[in-house]
């Protein structure tokens, strides 16, 4: 029963995904409840006092309802995100005090490491940074009159049994993914832009057909060598899969946008979400052709071909069709087609398999949310 009502929303997250939502009264009811939405974890407690941080400003200009809707929205995601990037950290990055961490699988870094020598490193800074984005999001909703988001009551998925994972419950899961590849050969095409409805082929088409571990699920997974390189391939290819989609929704929603310096948090968190996109596009670049011999995924060369869809040194945007296909082609972040934004990336994220084991209540929770940012209105 609760699996019927689970699909249930998934399918509901998928037909909404390339409409556009209406916005009712009850909706606006709904959110002035204040959904259960505010803080995930240690970092973001000490922000949030009374009801209102020590920075709030007096006379702050009111934002409309659909910049609150918007940034609501963005500090759920980023609470995901943080979510999923503690769990990375405390097992393949860097330990201290900075992050909600772990004590780390050696195991795991060591295959990290082959992408790059300071894997680890960058995992951390990641992770630091979406606990930036929700905490700050969040206080600023605060500042402003406006509920700030809370996912805690979510926080029931099982952790990794790998020795350096905390035990605590979490909002995502790591464990069964399907990633998405296809951003790679998006971001190569020079004839295609999926805000025209142009569609692309997997970069890694193994990831997109099976259900796979990301992190190690005990310690049993560690070995053999090509199992837990496999593990950290996945992890690498997941990294930009999960920071393309934020490269994308931030100046998306931008244009729904009212408010002058709620445009202003929006332009200056979204391309931080374009660097991490960036150095993961290179990392997983570095990922080793292999096989895993446990489920028989399949990571091929990708500069086999000898084409350009799959080439890993082209880390930079080449130019492709935009706004017409009359004009010249430019270099782009894609896609930033607004309509629809919110409700795609949730559905991008749950289709990742991020939500697997997840009650029928969190998925209504993230729905509503992102169906009130798709009916944000500019100078609404």
């Amino acid at each position: 029963m609760e699996h019927n009502a689970q699909q249930a929303q998934k399918d509901k997250i998928m037909k909404h995904s390339t409409q556009q939502s209406k916005y009712s009264t009850g909706r606006r009811s709904f959110l002035r409840r204040g959904l259960a939405v505010a803080g995930a974890g240690a970092i973001g407690a000490g922000l949030l006092t009374n009801g209102l941080p020590a920075f709030a400003r007096e006379g702050s200009a009111l934002l409309t309802q659909g910049d609150v809707a918007i940034l609501r929205f963005l500090a759920a995601i980023e609470i995901i995100e943080s979510d999923l990037w503690q769990q990375y950290n405390e097992l393949g990055g860097i330990q201290d005090s900075e992050v909600p961490g772990g004590s780390g699988s050696a195991g795991y870094t060591a295959a990290l490491k082959v992408l790059d020598g300071d894997m680890d490193q960058y995992i951390h800074d990641n992770t630091e940074d979406e606990f930036s984005h929700f905490t700050f999001l969040d206080a600023y909703l605060v500042s402003q009159g406006a509920n700030p988001v809370n996912l805690d009551k979510f926080r029931t998925l099982p952790s990794s049994q790998a020795t350096g994972a905390q035990q605590i419950g979490r909002l995502t899961n790591l464990m069964q993914l399907t990633v998405d590849t296809s951003y790679w050969t998006r971001y190569r095409s020079r004839t295609k832009n999926p805000d025209f409805g142009d569609t692309f082929p997997q970069a890694i088409p193994g990831l997109f057909a099976g259900q796979f571990p990301a992190i190690p699920r005990n310690d049993a997974d560690l070995a053999p060598p090509n199992h837990i390189q496999a593990i950290a391939n996945t992890a690498g290819f997941h990294f930009g899969f999960i920071e393309q989609g934020g490269t994308s929704l931030y100046p998306s929603l931008a244009q729904r946008v009212s408010n002058p310096e709620v445009l202003r948090i929006l332009l200056s968190i979204g391309p931080t979400e374009t660097m991490h996109f960036q150095t993961w596009q290179d990392k997983a670049g570095n990922a080793p052709a292999l096989t895993d011999p446990t489920n028989g995924l399949v990571f091929p060369d990708l500069n086999a071909s000898g084409g350009e869809d799959t080439k890993t040194n082209l880390i930079m945007p080449e130019p492709t069709v935009f706004l017409s296909r009359k004009f010249p082609v430019c270099s782009i972040i894609r896609p930033t087609e607004t309509q629809g934004a919110a409700m795609g990336a949730l559905k991008a994220l749950t289709d990742d398999g991020l939500f697997i084991g997840q009650s029928p209540e969190f998925f209504a929770v993230l729905h509503d949310l992102a169906e009130a940012a798709d009916a944000a209105r500019h100078g609404g």
